[in-house]
């Protein structure tokens, strides 16, 4: 499944109305460690047909960073059945991130 870009026009039908596991990515365009994690959720993506994959632009989508209080990025948050279940900060291996999907 491809990564989509989460706003707040489509957050409620992409992740709150999901069937499958959301993996979100929060991120900025100036974030380097958001750039090194990048290619990492983008392969747990391709690999994972079952998850719904999502990235948030924090600067464009301040709201959606507001009500998940993410206050360092890179942030990803696993969601399932509209809400939290996992959430970690900052750059992790690959495996890690694999396994808060389960």
């Amino acid at each position: 499944m491809s990564v989509i870009t989460i706003t707040r026009e489509n957050f409620d039908q992409e992740v709150l109305q999901s069937k499958e596991k959301v993996l979100l990515d929060f991120w900025a365009s100036w974030c380097g460690p958001c750039r090194m994690l990048s290619p990492v959720i983008d392969e747990i993506s391709e690999e994972n047909k079952s998850i719904k994959t999502g990235k948030v632009n924090v600067d464009e989508q301040p709201e959606l960073a507001a009500a998940f209080r993410v206050t360092s990025i890179p942030t990803v948050i696993v969601m399932e059945n509209g809400k939290v279940k996992n959430q970690m900060v900052g750059v992790r291996p690959k495996a890690q991130i694999e396994a808060m999907l389960n």
